[in-house]
């Protein structure tokens, strides 16, 4: 009896996944017009722009990956 209970547990769908419209508090708390409305910058996001420090570092990098580069083709 304890292994047909067992076999009766397992057979049955205790983790049905989760739902198939996902919902967030974002979504639920604005109007789709702000989402409409909403201007994609890559400097600025979460109300941060990017720093001095941080474009000298992306000017950096971009220096160093093209003296990389110049070295692998030129020698």
């Amino acid at each position: 009896s304890d292994y047909e209970q067992l076999g009766y547990n397992l057979r049955v769908n205790l983790f049905q996944g989760g739902p198939l419209k996902s919902r967030s508090l974002v979504r639920d708390s604005y109007t789709p017009d702000v989402f409409q409305k909403a201007v994609i910058d890559p400097r600025h996001w979460h109300g941060r722009k990017i720093s001095e420090l941080g474009r000298w570092y992306e000017k950096y990098f971009l220096d160093r990956n093209v003296q990389k580069a110049m070295k692998e083709k030129y020698g």
